[in-house]
């Protein structure tokens, strides 16, 4: 059994404080959560909500569809209150005005006072909450005073106690059979992944949705021994962060597609200097500032050709939180191996998500710097920074460990020492160099994951983070069709891997493309790198995330 959990308001009315207390709870009582972040770009007022869905089995993904509402303000019954279920509730203050008879009228501000601490008027809304679902409180003494001050931790405990009082269990939803799952946000998984391989200097501007990657980082650099810098613009924070790969340090950036637009000159020096680079874009709706709180996939075609000239790239579409850390690591590994700049895309739907799953698996993350040895090298011996290979990978020695040895870099096309040369022979030798580091790299994406038949009639393919509403739409599409699916969703994105998209589109009878953008730009990419081509597109690029159930619905009425 699963449920759906809204809590809205404006900007400043305690939203975030309610729905992270009762997901710790969930957590700490044993449930698989998913919340769902969707706020506006103020600081106060403007319509803001959270939803916690949550359960005794498996929550893949979001849904439309709510069982219960906590209502801060008029305004999020008017939006929202026709999504609610019969069966449904709606916890609001006296302020609220509303005759629906779903309502469940919570004096929080007044009983929050009566506590002894006005603002305590969100733990006053978890006791009814914990009391409408049998919630074990025993772990409420513990996550208050993780939060707050032991004076603090007592009053909202108070207030917590007064707020189980006025209400009674409604919904039997057992004991959570989890135990030892971390709750995890979507952006602290990059940071965490980072942290795991390795970074020792980061430096970005803040621009959301990417700046909890650097809140993150900074709250840990004294403690992880890292460098976080906030730099001036998005031109100086990916500058430093080359400046401090070539000196030896693992870095990396983040940004969004307004701050990478500024980037992209810095991505091409990362490429013809052959410098390792580990680059967060985290996706919203564009161009110029678009939707800066909302959600999209329209950067793939961008950031694949992103700076002129040609060099290799990489680039890996990250699908949920677990995803989000391991492959944040294998990134630092791919960008020293290969020496070239490794993009990371994400979007504010993973970002601002948090989930339940197993704890990281620290031992399984491999440290692999690839690094020239640099007793190899002396005074005597010539060390040739772009030594032209068979791999086209030259050896990489940092600056400063071989008394009396240069390690030259320029954005200048050079040759093998690393000197400024516009001889056309060079040139040649250079590029096709660097091509040849690419074409190595295709033999080592990943395939994207496959979930369904064997042997599927309709193969859907997604990318990133719809990873997990793709999941959910196929559990209702397997059960409720008498069609067979098959779903394959990227993560390794560019170069694209092929085998398993060419083996199951020769299957299938039909192939649908779900993207979050207007262009279908995963369709596009594959009909130029595969022939292949979509029979359907479910699209959709309003900002807002889609749903399991959305992508049923659409791909159902799509192939009637």
């Amino acid at each position: 059994m699963k449920y759906n959990i809204l809590i809205g308001g404006a900007a400043g009315q305690g939203m975030e404080t309610l729905s992270s207390l009762f997901a710790k709870l969930l957590q700490r009582n044993g449930y698989h959560i998913f919340t769902l972040q969707d706020y506006m770009s103020r600081v106060r007022g403007g319509h803001n909500f959270f939803q916690i869905r949550f359960g005794d089995e498996e929550v893949k993904s979001h849904s439309d569809e709510l069982d219960g509402i906590i209502a801060l303000n008029d305004e999020t019954l008017e939006l929202h209150a026709m999504r609610l279920k019969s069966t449904g509730f709606i916890i609001c203050d006296d302020e609220v005005t509303s005759d629906d008879p779903r309502r469940l009228s919570v004096p929080a501000k007044k009983l929050a006072t009566e506590s002894g601490n006005p603002k305590a008027a969100s733990s006053v809304q978890l006791g009814a909450l914990a009391g409408l679902f049998g919630l074990d409180a025993l772990h409420l003494d513990t996550i208050l005073t993780e939060k707050f001050d032991e004076k603090v931790a007592k009053e909202n405990l108070a207030a917590f106690g007064k707020g189980l009082a006025l209400t009674q269990k409604r919904f039997d939803i057992g004991q959570g059979p989890l135990k030892g799952q971390m709750l995890v946000h979507g952006n602290d998984s990059i940071a965490l992944g980072a942290l795991a391989a390795g970074m020792k200097f980061y430096s970005a501007y803040p621009m959301t949705p990417s700046t909890s990657i650097m809140s993150y980082l900074v709250k840990r650099a004294r403690k992880a021994k890292i460098v976080v810098e906030q730099a001036e613009d998005e031109i100086a924070a990916i500058n430093m962060a080359i400046g401090a790969s070539y000196a030896g340090a693992r870095a990396m950036t983040g940004t969004s597609g307004g701050g990478y637009s500024l980037m992209v000159e810095a991505v091409g020096l990362a490429g013809i200097t052959e410098t390792p680079l580990v680059i967060a874009e985290i996706q919203r709706p564009g161009p110029a500032t678009g939707l800066p709180t909302r959600t999209e996939q329209s950067d793939l075609r961008f950031v694949i050709s992103s700076s002129h000239g040609e060099f290799p790239k990489m680039v890996i579409a990250l699908r949920n939180p677990k995803d989000a850390f391991y492959q944040t690591a294998r990134a630092f590994n791919l960008a020293d191996k290969y020496q070239l700049p490794v993009i990371l895309l994400g979007d504010q739907y993973l970002a601002d998500c948090t989930r339940t799953i197993e704890p990281f698996d620290l031992a399984s993350v491999e440290v692999d710097r690839q690094l020239a040895d640099p007793d190899q090298y002396s005074e005597d011996i010539t060390y040739s920074r772009y030594k032209v290979t068979d791999s086209g990978i030259s050896p990489r020695l940092i600056p400063g460990l071989v008394p009396g040895t240069s390690v030259n870099s320029d954005s200048d096309e050079h040759d093998e020492n690393g000197n400024i040369t516009e001889s056309a022979e060079v040139r040649v030798m250079m590029v096709e160099k660097r091509e040849r580091k690419f074409q190595l790299l295709k033999g080592e994406v990943q395939e994207p994951e496959y979930i369904g038949d064997d042997n599927p009639d309709i193969l859907l393919v997604a990318w990133g983070s719809l990873d997990s509403p793709v999941k959910e739409a196929m559990d209702i599409l397997q059960s409720e069709t008498g069609t067979s699916y098959g779903a394959l969703v990227f993560g390794d994105i560019w170069p694209l891997p092929q085998r398993l998209l060419l083996e199951k589109a020769q299957i299938s009878k039909k192939v649908v493309n779900v993207e979050q953008n207007h262009g279908g730009q995963l369709a596009s990419l594959i009909m130029q790198e595969t022939g292949i081509r979509m029979d359907h597109s479910i699209l959709r690029y309003d900002g807002r995330p889609m749903s399991g159930a959305e992508i049923a619905s659409r791909i159902k009425e799509a192939l009637k």
